[in-house]
């Protein structure tokens, strides 16, 4: 295990504890116990005092104070030495469980690049990050880490992703491919041109959400504090009680201790972070508690199109001609001379590079391209352009499904046609699937037409659909279905999906795809952009809920059962101690499990057996 300078110095000081108190007991010496006592009771007693000064916080820290006061008081120095060793012990367990969780997602902090190559005029030089500007052209070389996101323009390699992704297989990478700051290049060097600084890089986007990832701000957890507030007061009352009827500050003093809340205290944040930490792993970044929360009662995801069920990218779907080989030559070559992203997704689809040499190359913008191949007058694009160039065809079918049509005409005659649309993402219909095993009702909300919507949403069995939505479409049927009492989500990708991620109960933004506008706007970000993981995302809130619950009836139980046996003497307060401290540690090795948790057949049964029942979305709170 590796342990920081102050987790030592903890250790230490419980060794030194826990020795004198075994040297009072074996000895029978009172006075030795007292090393334990300052060592461990002190600090105890200044988070007290602290907290009730700054704060007037009544918690567990009050009631072990006073125990060990009462303790010395009545001559049980040996007592006072052992509750405050195991305290400090079950303190130390508890603090370093909960920073081991936190830790393991802060590690993406270490892995920003300090040093950049930077290649000006041909010569090499050393910089700081900070120091490397957009357009800069860096060299990456085998077992660095990249700087900042960019291009690569030179070279080809492998690249571990998996700080950003989780994704453990490298992804290789070639000339015009993306790269992103922090991750690792494994092979091959290369030199890459900055699309971003270092402040504004994925890595840094994630850091920013990883020190927003606070479990404080749940509503759960607050209520938990309400309630160990309460739980201290009832303790202390039961204790002058107890001692007023039985005149026996033993009895008293194990109730202190035995009643401390700090098992009900920890068991809805170890259980949050312990979540935070496993969506992590899936390249999940949750930004607060409350989201966890809040997602663990969502009955509906409202999903938008373009880059999210989709790749956000037209592609060549169908080509229809009678000479298709001639056709795609010459519209391949004709559209090499463009950067459109029609013009790409149709050179990308002939993928051939042997191309014929174009002239008079001219755009028509809104209707498509014109060049000359061979003494050939090519033209490519819609009906609009070919009225312009005086062509008439003999094609009354109208796309199906909202697809866009490039006409190709060479000399006057018509070749044929190819229907290019944005296509459906691989893992979306699995996904679709799952959330319905999971009773979660799905929307789509896109600004497409009627016929493309209804086409996607039929291919994905989606029944809820709404089209032509412009942003504040999407933000009023939000509002509509919240005024029924329905808890929604909202998973986008874009600028104009912000104010809907905003309003949603629970936003999701596409993370690596999506713009920064939109990750700021949303409360959780799916890096790697795999709309698959979300039902992991779902039932680990649901889960997250059930071990908080399960916990918290545990700690009461406990609680209310040594509290009893400390009223009729049945334990005393060394007793009441490890009770106290054992009850702790179970709860964190139980919320600890969810790190593990993965989403299984079984918990798709129970769903479809159970439906969104109360138990499953509200807390014991």
């Amino acid at each position: 295990m590796n342990f920081t300078r102050d987790e030592k110095v903890d250790i230490l000081l419980i060794a030194i504890s826990t020795i004198s108190v075994i040297a009072s007991f074996v000895l029978s010496l009172d006075y030795i116990a007292w090393i334990a006592v300052i060592l461990c009771g002190i600090p105890i007693f200044k988070e007290c005092i602290e907290g009730l000064v700054t704060e007037f916080d009544i918690k567990a820290d009050l009631l072990v104070t006073i125990a060990i006061i009462a303790s010395i008081i009545i001559g049980e120095v040996f007592a006072a030495g052992e509750i405050a060793t195991i305290m400090a012990i079950g303190g130390f367990l508890e603090e370093y469980t909960v920073n081991k969780t936190h830790g393991r997602i802060k590690e993406l902090v270490n892995m920003t690049p300090q040093v950049a190559t930077r290649i000006r005029n041909g010569v090499e030089e050393k910089i700081p990050v900070e120091k490397v500007h957009v357009g800069d052209i860096l060299k990456v070389l085998p077992g660095e880490s990249i700087p900042t996101d960019g291009i690569l323009v030179k070279g080809e390699t492998s690249i571990d992703q998996s700080t950003l992704t989780g994704e453990s297989i490298p992804v290789d990478k070639k000339e015009n491919d993306d790269v992103y700051s922090g991750t690792i290049n494994l092979y091959g060097s290369f030199t890459m041109r900055t699309t971003k600084v270092s402040k504004d890089s994925s890595l840094q986007k994630l850091i920013k959400l990883v020190e927003s990832s606070k479990p404080e701000n749940a509503k759960i957890v607050r209520q938990a504090d309400k309630w160990a507030t309460l739980i201290v007061v009832i303790a202390f009352t039961a204790a002058i009680l107890t001692y007023l009827f039985t005149f026996e500050i033993i009895r008293s003093v194990t109730i202190l201790v035995v009643f401390c809340p700090c098992a009900l205290v920890l068991a809805t944040p170890t259980a949050i972070m312990a979540a935070i930490g496993n969506l992590t792993k899936y390249g999940i970044l949750v930004k607060d508690g409350e989201s966890i929360e809040e997602l663990a009662k969502v009955d509906e995801l409202v999903f938008d199109k373009t880059g999210t069920l989709t790749y956000g990218e037209p592609k060549v779907v169908k080509v229809i001609s009678d000479h298709p080989n001639e056709m795609m030559y010459l519209l391949a070559s004709l559209e090499s001379q463009s950067e459109h992203p029609i013009a790409k997704a149709i050179a990308n689809h002939y993928n051939n590079t042997n191309l014929a040499e174009v002239n008079n190359f001219k755009m028509h913008i809104g209707k498509g391209i014109t060049g000359t191949i061979k003494d050939l007058k090519i033209i490519a694009g819609n009906k609009m352009l070919l009225e312009l160039e005086q062509i008439e065809i003999n094609d009354e079918e109208d796309s199906k499904n909202g697809e866009i049509t490039i006409y190709v005409v060479k000399n006057n005659k018509y070749l044929g046609k190819i229907l290019l649309a944005d296509t459906i993402r691989d893992e979306s219909k699995r996904t679709i699937i799952n959330l319905k095993r999971l009773r979660i009702k799905t929307t789509l909300l896109t600004g497409d037409n009627e016929k493309t919507a209804n086409h996607i949403a039929k291919q994905l069995k989606i029944r809820n659909v709404k089209s032509n939505c412009l942003p504040e479409d999407k933000t009023n049927y939000i509002k509509e279905e919240q005024l029924l009492s329905h808890k929604v989500a909202m998973i986008g990708d874009g600028i104009n999906d912000a104010p809907s991620l905003k309003k949603a109960n629970v936003g999701i933004a596409m993370g690596s795809i999506g713009s920064d506008v939109s990750v700021e706007a949303a409360n959780i970000a799916l890096i790697n952009d795999n709309i698959e993981d979300i039902p992991q995302l779902i039932g680990i809130a649901r889960k997250t809920i059930r071990t908080i619950n399960i916990s918290i009836a545990f700690a009461l139980i406990l609680n209310v059962t040594a509290m009893g046996l400390a009223i009729l003497g049945a334990l005393n307060p060394i007793e009441g101690a490890l009770i106290h401290n054992i009850g702790s540690v179970v709860v964190i090795i139980y919320s600890s499990t969810l790190m593990k948790y993965k989403i299984s057949k079984k918990d798709y049964k129970k769903s479809e057996k159970l439906g969104i029942t109360k138990h499953l979305n509200k807390s014991i709170t």
